[in-house]
């Protein structure tokens, strides 16, 4: 892509400097638009707001409100990068919450063992999605939406539909402690963030996934175990979901039914806003992580303004169609210069 994005630029500027500009612009657009968003979401929001919103206290608020979302998303990368989706994972945030602090409050196990129980369950549902769209060649959509449901009566069935009340201990201190006054979720989701793009960057399986999502058949021809790779990516998803939730669970006080309900689009929309940062139309963690803080610092600052809530989900979705819309729009009008 980047090479054809290269050739479009040069064949343009051998046509003359207006055409060269043109695509400079395009490639500029596509490339930094959704970055460009952010920016002016923080300058606005600071205009509107400026003794509530740019500051030390809320800046950190916003980091902290990003954390779970942050290693929902960048667990969600992997199998787009796969060429796959996954509609289970917020089904596996409230069931993983759910269990660890079932595991604590209802069986009395330590707070290390639940959270390690919860996180084996979270990787087995992931294992379970790989292996019904790579071996039993299942359509992702359909694969994944079925085990979401079931999840969602498991949920039902565990919690028997009420909040599971976690008591005060160290599994609520660790999630709500700080480290030189950055919250603990913070520095856990740059942790995640930051292994998931070296992965994906410098080792072998983050470019045999890459090359799985670009050309399924021809990573195949290539060598690649494509079906490994899937699953691997479906596991990695769960797993980061499993974390999410109880994270979630230890800051909020309880494991409930529905505490991953509002991550499924939260999450989509980030990493697809994300899919054209710095890149053309690519999925990558950097990019998710600017499309976290987007849907994040939109919420918060729309939430200080004292918006209703259907403002605050127009807003967003406003921004994912428009971003996206620029990008893909962009991208055309590249590959048909590159054409001709």
């Amino acid at each position: 892509m980047e090479g054809t994005i290269e050739q479009a630029t040069k064949t343009s500027a051998a046509q003359g400097a207006a055409p060269g500009n043109a695509q400079r612009i395009l490639v500029l657009t596509g490339r930094y638009g959704t970055p460009a968003v952010l920016v002016l979401l923080l300058i606005g929001f600071t205009a509107a707001n400026p003794q509530t919103f740019l500051t030390g206290q809320n800046l950190l608020n916003i980091l902290n409100q990003s954390a779970t979302l942050a290693i929902v998303a960048g667990g969600l990368t992997l199998p787009l990068v796969a060429g796959k989706f996954d509609l289970s994972f917020a089904a596996v945030v409230s069931l993983s919450g759910i269990l660890a602090v079932g595991f604590l409050e209802r069986s009395g196990l330590p707070w290390f063992a639940a959270i390690l129980l919860a996180l084996v369950a979270a990787g087995f549902i992931g294992l379970v999605n790989g292996f019904l769209v790579a071996h039993l060649r299942i359509d992702p959509i359909v694969a994944t939406l079925g085990t979401s449901t079931m999840l969602l009566g498991i949920n039902y069935a565990y919690s028997n539909g009420t909040p599971i009340t976690l008591q005060a201990g160290p599994f609520t201190e660790v999630a709500r402690a700080s480290v030189l006054g950055i919250p603990a979720p913070v520095i856990l989701a740059v942790i995640v963030l930051g292994g998931l793009w070296v992965a994906l960057n410098f080792t072998l399986l983050g470019h045999h996934m890459q090359a799985v999502g670009a050309n399924q058949v021809a990573a195949r021809m290539a060598g690649v175990r494509v079906a490994r790779i899937t699953v691997t990516a479906f596991i990695v998803c769960g797993l980061c979901a499993g974390l999410a939730g109880i994270v979630l669970s230890a800051r909020i006080g309880s494991g409930q039914v529905t505490a991953g309900d509002g991550y499924l689009l939260n999450a989509f929309a980030a990493v697809f806003l994300g899919a054209s940062v710095l890149r053309d139309g690519d999925f990558h963690i950097l990019g998710s992580l600017v499309g976290v803080l987007i849907v994040t610092v939109t919420f918060n600052g729309l939430s200080l303004l004292g918006a209703e809530s259907y403002v605050q989900f127009l807003f967003q979705g406003g921004i994912l169609v428009a971003a996206t819309a620029l990008s893909s729009t962009s991208r055309r009008m590249l590959l048909a210069s590159a054409r001709r």
